[in-house]
């Protein structure tokens, strides 16, 4: 049976042997192979305290704010703070705009929307740009509301990075730029991650259907 060491240095069975073989035949060497299932292993973790979102749910009940995740949401998109959405520089927001930035149904953008506007948290405007269109734009106290809880994330984030050495920022920030463009590629497959990629398919292929229910 094969063997890895955990970061601790105990050896343990190699759960991932397959897998390294497979990267292995594409050509992809051990140290990247290990550097990859190090980085999984991280973002997998980060991506379930993400999905649970602790961090809003902390500011929401520290700040007193009687909103939701999703209307939180819907006012930040509404807001769209600058670089946060691609589409956002100098656009109007409509309720197409607000489903399309969070990735949701419009007809339930429309719904959250509605509550934000009866909550006096959005107002809908005319459009400068064609009348006959009807925009969101934040209300006073909406604009509060998102400005605080940026403030309240970049207050947690601020006092984490603040014992972070300037060389380890410095050096941090273009990696995490140049590593969140990975994704971009996942289509875009070398001939021998092609092949691998094909052998499971068609190992898949072959197993056994399962039994009807």
């Amino acid at each position: 049976m094969s063997t890895a060491r955990n970061s601790e240095g105990l050896t343990l069975p190699d759960k991932d042997a397959r897998i390294r073989d497979h990267l292995r035949r594409a050509g992809i060497d051990d140290a990247s192979a290990q550097a990859a299932i190090d980085i999984d292993v991280a973002l997998q973790k980060w991506r379930r305290r993400v999905m649970k979102r602790e961090l809003g749910e902390r500011a929401l009940a520290d700040l007193g704010l009687s909103i939701d995740l999703a209307q939180l949401d819907v006012l930040l998109a509404v807001r769209a703070p600058e670089g946060e959405f691609e589409d956002a520089r100098g656009e109007e927001t409509m309720v197409s705009t607000v489903a399309a930035r969070l990735r949701i149904d419009p007809s339930r953008a429309s719904r959250i929307a509605s509550d934000l506007i009866r909550m006096g948290l959005v107002r809908r405007a005319v459009s400068q740009k064609d009348a006959r269109r009807t925009v969101l734009e934040l209300t006073t106290s909406g604009a509060e509301i998102v400005s605080a809880v940026r403030s309240y994330k970049f207050l947690v984030l601020g006092s984490f990075l603040k014992d972070w050495d300037p060389e380890e920022i410095a050096l941090f920030l273009p990696l995490l730029d140049r590593f969140s463009a990975w994704s971009d590629r996942a289509g875009q497959h070398s001939a021998p991650v092609a092949e691998r990629i094909a052998d499971l398919r068609a190992a898949l292929a072959e197993l056994p259907e399962p039994p009807e229910a």
